[in-house]
């Protein structure tokens, strides 16, 4: 008999396969491996109202999500095993199919008899950075996609002007979302506003179509006012670099730079952010014309270490 039951989760792509020991009965069970089906899955354990000691392998993105709702359940107590730890138990018990089930029967013996260590999930930051590496990696297979399709439709006449726009379009805006500060909204209101511009503009007319180009002002032959950006421009795009301008200062470790060397030469920090603007403005320039991601080290390039 024990005090809490023994559970072993094998975690695939679509699946998440269970094994329960409790009180010498074993139930089996298998949930969808996504949001609702952990939260079935979990509402079960506690259905059998005593802590449950959960093993899971290491299995990356497949066991991740899984393991935070585990961790954050209450009675539930969760190891991470490494997957050479739990092959080399089987192996000890002569386990010799190796099928879902049995994995799920291995994970759970393991919890009962071998020594338990909890879990500690990563860190927010970690987890940040994480969903940054899938967001970028989920653009660049699509962008490979519409690039294919793009080449596709250009080689027939068949294809509608509206089609191949379109996949045009969608080009752009997973290049403008490269940049860590451009976010789906931003760039929904930023794409407009620069694809409707005549292809043979310089980036020198697209800062003045912004209006964030510097002016002067004086007055007679002796007031000379500090220089202004203009403001002759595109409102509502100079409206649509604000934010992402904002938020690169803070993610974008090389933006974040170029603002702080403007800040330490005495500039104030609205005007700092309005340079960010007008620089991050040339970035997409060269972005949609080169069709390349933001590249950091092009935009400002980091101070040596001495």
């Amino acid at each position: 008999m024990y005090k809490e039951i023994c559970v072993g989760c094998d975690v695939s792509k679509a699946t998440v396969d269970v094994c329960v020991q409790a009180e010498g009965r074993v139930l089996e069970r298998r949930s969808t491996n996504d949001e609702a089906g952990h939260t079935r899955f979990i509402n079960w354990l506690v259905s059998f109202d005593r802590p449950a000691r959960v093993v899971i392998e290491a299995t990356g993105n497949y066991s991740l999500d899984l393991s935070l709702s585990l961790h954050d359940a209450e009675h539930v107590e969760l190891m991470v095993a490494n997957p050479s730890s739990t092959r080399q138990f089987a192996r000890a018990q002569m386990r010799r199919s190796k099928t879902d089930r049995v994995d799920a029967e291995v994970l759970a013996d393991f919890a009962r008899r071998m020594e338990f260590v909890t879990w500690e999930p990563p860190s927010a930051a970690i987890l940040t950075l994480r969903g940054m590496a899938r967001r970028m990696h989920a653009l660049t297979v699509e962008r490979t996609r519409e690039r294919a399709r793009r080449h596709q439709a250009a080689a027939t006449r068949t294809m509608p002007d509206i089609v191949v726009n379109d996949i045009e379009v969608n080009i752009v805006f997973q290049l403008l979302t490269s940049v860590r500060g451009i976010a789906a909204k931003s760039a929904v209101m930023i794409l407009p506003e620069i694809l409707v511009l005549p292809r043979g503009m310089s980036v020198r007319q697209w800062v003045a179509h912004a209006g964030l180009d510097p002016r002067k002002h004086t007055s007679g032959d002796s007031v000379e006012k500090r220089e202004r950006i203009s403001k002759m421009g595109n409102v509502r795009l100079r409206h649509a670099l604000y934010m992402p301008a904002l938020v690169a200062i803070k993610w974008e470790p090389n933006v974040g730079a170029f603002y702080d060397q403007l800040i330490a030469r005495g500039k104030k920090p609205i005007v700092a952010v309005v340079a960010v603007m007008r620089k991050l403005l040339h970035a997409i320039y060269g972005m949609v014309k080169n069709r390349a991601d933001f590249d950091g080290e092009k935009f400002y390039q980091l101070p040596q270490a001495a």
